[in-house]
């Protein structure tokens, strides 16, 4: 499931639509692996924004508007 909710974030920050971009980019980072270990324990995920105007608030409602709904409801993620 967990892997669905990062499809969606990257598909909605990253490449929502070619002419309404939003001025996001969400990606993995991670410390060395072999140093650290697995992705369990040290994977995290990056959202930045140079648009000072795009606050929290506003990608809340862009997300909000297009994950399944509810987004508690486990089977509509697997519909989607």
């Amino acid at each position: 499931m967990a892997w669905n909710v990062v499809q969606e974030f990257g598909h909605v920050m990253n490449y929502l639509s070619i002419e309404e971009r939003l001025p996001t980019i969400f990606y993995p980072v991670s410390p060395p692996p072999y140093m650290n270990g697995g992705p369990y324990d040290f994977l995290s995920w990056v959202i930045e924004t140079k648009d000072k105007k795009f606050n929290p608030e506003a990608l809340m409602k862009w997300i909000e508007g297009r994950l399944p709904s509810p987004v508690e409801d486990l089977e509509r993620w697997n519909e989607e």
